[in-house]
């Protein structure tokens, strides 16, 4: 590892994944590029604390996003939270990657949210401590940038206090700075891709050939 790839941020990348799709795929691709990340670490969520369950359960989505990801080696996998009990909280999940056996407390970490994501945050569980955790990378559509005065209040004034418009900080210290990133548009949800299956027809284009496959094989998301 050279010693720019050493000082490099980790991307934390979580989510159901029900099904993991191209849009998935592109916003961790896109923000290794521009965020200067090392790698992009994937966290399947066992049961989400503030979404309806997943459609499939949490072995099934972990084995998809080892599929999807295969052959990228900026991406990486981390099984915890999908074999862990109760709902999944982001907090708890950066406390433990904070480990000293795990990232430790100097690694500068970088999740990885999409702009719906952001602008929910300070309803998540403990939603402040993230910063004392991790840096925030918010994906929007390009000329539609992040807006304060679109936020909540408390969620405007932290976004304000902790912006940075250079990507080159996030190396800098371990957490506690939020940053924007514009990423390709693809209108991919695994909504519609889940009504696709429901309905016999084809998710091609939409998703990787080798989670299709898996899909397929194990007779996913093919009940009402």
């Amino acid at each position: 590892m050279s010693p720019e790839t050493a000082k490099a941020p980790l991307g934390i990348f979580g989510g159901t994944f029900d099904p993991v799709h191209f849009g998935h795929l592109r916003l961790a691709e896109e923000a290794a590029d521009v965020l200067g990340l090392r790698r992009v670490r994937w966290i399947p969520a066992g049961q989400p604390a503030l979404r309806d369950l997943p459609r499939v359960g949490p072995r099934q989505r972990l084995d998809m996003a080892r599929l999807a990801i295969a052959g990228n080696p900026r991406f990486e996998l981390d099984p915890a939270e999908a074999g862990a009990p109760g709902p999944s909280y982001t907090v708890p999940t950066l406390e433990r990657l904070r480990r000293p056996e795990v990232c430790g407390a100097e690694m500068p970490l970088v999740l990885l949210l999409g702009i719906d994501a952001f602008a929910g945050l300070a309803g998540w569980h403990r939603w402040e401590r993230l910063f004392d955790l991790a840096h925030v990378a918010v994906a929007h559509r390009p000329g539609y940038p992040v807006d304060p005065g679109h936020l909540r209040p408390d969620l405007a004034a932290a976004f304000r206090q902790r912006f940075c418009e250079d990507h080159g900080e996030l190396a800098g210290a371990p957490a506690g700075r939020v940053t924007v990133f514009a990423m390709t548009p693809l209108d991919i949800s695994a909504t519609r891709i889940r009504s696709l299956l429901q309905n016999g027809e084809s998710p091609r284009y939409l998703m990787p050939e080798s989670v299709i496959a898996h899909i397929h094989q194990h007779r996913l998301y093919t009940e009402n």
